[in-house]
């Protein structure tokens, strides 16, 4: 009988994750709180760490002391469902979407994250994206080598063009940095709401994203109201004009949304409840408040 054959896309990170080595079973989710098939395994394994240090005071440290070696955390996430030909394996590696596999890959590995952080109540537990990681690789193996991590066969995906930007935004970016830790900007409230719910949305995660964003809106309409800019008036009365479908996303996530608004009629299932917010709502709401901090930013540095 041929072998069969586990299809996986692996990661490597130069941190540990928090989770115990081991695997992970994940399964669709489905309503009623009772798991669905098997969704994905990931197969976490430290492949390296600090060495031991000798007894304080063993030896003289050197003038210049070498940086401490770190753990290596790589993070195995392989397609339950086999294969039963070498030859399916290879044309599912030839016809990957490079940035689309790593950015799933990263994505279940961040829900096994999400898991372990509520779990602990470690709020310090990172989230992880492709950009992070030292390596990232695709392949197949039998199902005791990718257990361990292991493979018949696997090649490194490249990402290297997922992280060049166009050279103005880069160097807006740094100087906006360099403005932060010299005390010449603020830091506003909003900016740091927005990027959680950015996270959460790119994660999938609705229901956070819209209290996120909820948050964000009446931090940043106040913050911006506060800075008196002329040259945001226009944007600002754009984050007026999309709040209220902002509030009424946070309602329903709360199960307190209005039943006679425009913004739920039609979202609601045969129990007369809400089906869940509206999804481009968030998007463009999150988009264009993101795209009145950029301006606020560029207009910064211009002075």
């Amino acid at each position: 009988m041929a072998a069969r054959l586990f299809l996986f896309v692996q990661m490597e990170f130069p941190w540990e994750l928090g989770p115990a080595d081991g695997r992970y079973l994940l399964r669709k989710p489905t309503s009623g709180g009772v798991g669905g098939d098997p969704d994905r395994v990931v197969v976490l394994d430290t492949v390296g760490a600090a060495r031991r240090r000798g007894r304080l005071g063993a030896r003289r440290p050197p003038a210049t002391p070498e940086p401490a070696p770190v753990p290596t955390s790589r993070a195995t996430v392989i397609d339950p469902v086999s294969v039963s030909a070498e030859g399916q394996a290879r044309k599912w590696l030839a016809q990957l979407d490079v940035h689309q596999e790593a950015s799933a890959a990263a994505a279940t590995v961040n829900r096994v994250l999400l898991a372990h952080r509520i779990a602990t109540a470690d709020p310090h537990v990172r989230e992880l994206s492709p950009a992070h990681a030292l390596v990232v690789r695709a392949g197949w193996g039998e199902g005791e080598q990718v257990a361990y991590g292991h493979w018949l066969h696997a090649r490194e995906l490249r990402l290297d063009e997922r992280r060049t930007r166009r050279r103005s935004a880069a160097l807006r970016s740094h100087e906006h940095f360099a403005a932060l830790l010299g005390a010449r900007e603020q830091a506003l409230v909003c900016e740091e709401l927005a990027l959680r719910a950015r996270l959460d949305l790119d994660e999938g995660r609705l229901p956070h994203a819209a209290l996120e964003l909820e948050h964000a809106y009446t931090a940043a309409l106040a913050e911006l109201t506060e800075d008196e800019r002329p040259d945001l008036a226009e944007r600002i009365a754009e984050l007026v004009q999309l709040r209220p479908g902002v509030i009424e996303a946070a309602r329903i996530v709360l199960g307190g949304g209005d039943s006679d608004t425009p913004a739920t009629a039609g979202r609601r299932g045969s129990s007369d409840t809400p089906a869940g917010p509206d999804e481009e709502v968030i998007r463009h709401a999150l988009g264009r408040l993101e795209a009145a901090l950029r301006a606020r930013a560029a207009a910064e540095l211009q002075r």
